[in-house]
């Protein structure tokens, strides 16, 4: 049988793509931090700005935004209250303004760059049919793709967030734009041209205006699609309510997922909302018509002023000493949720500014290698995250080991007869329900297929994550069916159930681990105390699996890291002397 792969040899596409993005890194390095730290300048002190206005005056400013815009339509107004109301009841306001921030950085930049982009491409026919097939690309590209240049140009934050969100959520806005302008009448723009209009006349004067409605269409596309971006932009650390939708995700948190869910849905309604009456045609505009009123336009400049000096007042009066700060950054896993929040916690408690940012494991140890982030204490060694060290270990810092005594392995629950890796038959479904694909231990278990000869009877490997394992586990345990999950310790699933690890005779998982510290280079210089902290933290197992359990038990996880510490308080207090 001929194979068109046999007549030709395969196109290193992939390695291709990896040069040019390391060229551009190599070269552009310099315009690429300078980008970056712009853009978080911009970011951070528009999102701390919206944060100084108290809250309580945010929500009713806003409201009364909405009353003006749309009148005796309550409807709008009343949700905007109520739904500002509930964001700040599930203590989600922090989170709020990060993600609002990202999406008008992020859809003000798609409307600079597409719409000029967009009527070019109308007035200009090649130029069309240059960007059309690009814009194609860009929206079908699984918009999880350009993570991976966004963390490579400007490593981990809000910056590679609004970088990823821009180049997914542009086309609309260039698509609409392009259209507007070529449905103007000919006839109108013949008109133009007859009393001796000039481009730019004509432009301003006759086609921008008609196709106004088609362009805020694309606007208004443009601001939904950066919203549904603001999940996957947390995976490389942008804050906001994206952060805590994927960590319910990831963990199997229902509750969670739905609660900050309902926080993004508020925020695009009101968006929504307020987009569709600005592009209001002009004959709904005179349906409505009545005498102006002045007193709506100094309403709402009091309104704005009243908001901006609230905020100027807020930030004089919480003013205070500066703080030493540092960046943690973590897995998350439920142990590493358990021991990065006791960490920050206790390091809040004793004065240092903590910015904690949750990671995929690969972008986690990426971030500390380039400098992006200060610490983690969530490395496995010397097996589940041998790659990530071989690949950065000259680029970080080692502290030295917080827990010992960690394993990993397969695992089932107690009454299935079998106790070895080796003895697995038809079990499960031939099926090892395993965490993360980028985890080490479900490398291992993939490893374990090969090494015992199982992927040869049929065995695979489910990837999924932590939390979907975890749910597994327990529907399975409930149902008394067989199970193979990857399992580590501590985790609390060993206190909740009863679980035995398969015994590995190959050594394939190998023997206990420890739970590593790491950190930049040149953090215990230029951060000596922080650095002796880290050094000094150290904790067992049985620490951790408490704040697992009460985490599980549903506690957040800043509630458990604060119990567990005001339990412990002679311990916490070692690691800061």
């Amino acid at each position: 049988m001929l194979v068109l792969a046999d007549l030709f040899p395969k196109l290193p596409l992939g390695p291709w793509v990896d040069s040019g993005v390391d060229w551009l890194t190599d070269h552009l390095g310099g315009l690429f931090d300078a980008l970056q730290s712009a853009g978080n300048t911009v970011m951070n002190t528009m999102t701390s700005g919206l944060m100084t206005i108290p809250v309580w005056l945010f929500i009713i400013g806003m409201t009364v935004f909405s009353i003006l815009m749309f009148g005796k339509k309550w409807g709008i107004p009343l949700f905007t209250f109520v739904g500002l109301i509930i964001v700040e009841n599930q203590n989600l306001w922090s989170d709020l303004m990060n993600t609002f921030t990202l999406v008008i950085i992020s859809s003000l930049i798609s409307v600079i760059i597409g719409v000029p982009l967009g009527i070019w491409m109308a007035k200009n026919e090649t130029v069309n049919k240059i960007i059309q097939p690009i814009l194609d690309f860009m929206q079908t590209m699984p918009a999880f793709v350009y993570l991976i240049p966004a963390v490579a140009f400007f490593g981990i934050g809000v910056v590679p967030g609004v970088f990823a969100s821009v180049i997914f959520s542009l086309p609309p806005t260039v698509r609409m734009s392009n259209l507007g302008i070529r449905q103007v009448p000919n006839d109108l723009v013949e008109a133009a041209d007859s009393f001796g209009s000039t481009g730019k006349q004509k432009l301003f004067k006759v086609e921008l205006p008609l196709a106004k409605g088609t362009i805020f269409s694309g606007i208004n596309q443009t601001l939904m699609l950066s919203l549904s971006m603001v999940v996957i932009a947390s995976m490389i650390g942008a804050p906001g309510l994206g952060r805590g939708v994927l960590s319910a995700v990831q963990n199997a948190d229902i509750g969670k997922g739905f609660v900050n869910g309902l926080a993004l849905v508020i925020l695009a309604i009101i968006i929504d909302r307020f987009t569709q009456q600005l592009n209001r045609t002009p004959a709904e505009k005179s349906e409505t018509a009545k005498p102006k009123h002045h007193w709506k336009g100094w309403t709402a400049i009091v309104v704005a002023v009243a908001m901006i000096g609230g905020g100027v007042v807020n930030s004089v009066t919480s003013a205070n000493s500066q703080k030493e700060s540092i960046k943690l950054v973590y897995v998350q896993w439920d142990s590493e949720v358990a021991s990065s929040n006791v960490l920050a916690q206790a390091m809040k408690q004793h004065g240092y500014d903590v910015e904690l940012t949750p990671l995929d494991n690969s972008i986690m140890w990426q971030s500390i290698a380039n400098g992006q982030a200060d610490a983690s204490v969530s490395a496995w060694l010397p097996l589940t995250h041998k790659a990530q060290y071989n690949k950065y270990k000259s680029d970080i810092d080692l502290v030295g080991s917080n827990l010992k005594g960690a394993t990993t392995g397969l695992v089932v629950p107690k009454y299935m007869d079998v106790n070895s890796i080796a003895d697995l038959q038809d079990q499960a479904g031939k099926k090892v329900t395993a965490i993360e694909p980028g985890a080490g231990v479900t490398s291992s278990a993939e490893k374990a297929m090969k090494d015992y000869g199982l992927d040869g009877k049929g065995w695979q490997v489910t990837p999924s994550s932590s939390g979907a394992m975890a749910v597994a586990l327990g529907k399975a345990i409930k149902a008394k069916q067989d199970i193979v999950v990857t399992g580590w310790e501590p985790h609390w699933m060993f206190q909740k159930y009863d679980l035995k690890y398969l015994a590995d005779p190959k050594k394939t998982f190998g023997d206990a681990e420890t739970l590593n510290t790491m950190a930049r280079k040149g953090l215990k210089e230029d951060k000596p105390d922080a650095y002796k902290v880290l050094k000094n933290f150290k904790w067992t197992k049985d620490d951790m699996g408490k704040v697992m359990l009460d985490i599980q038990n549903g506690k957040s996880a800043t509630e458990a890291a604060n119990d567990w510490i005001k339990d412990n308080q002679s311990k916490v207090d070692a690691w800061f002397k």
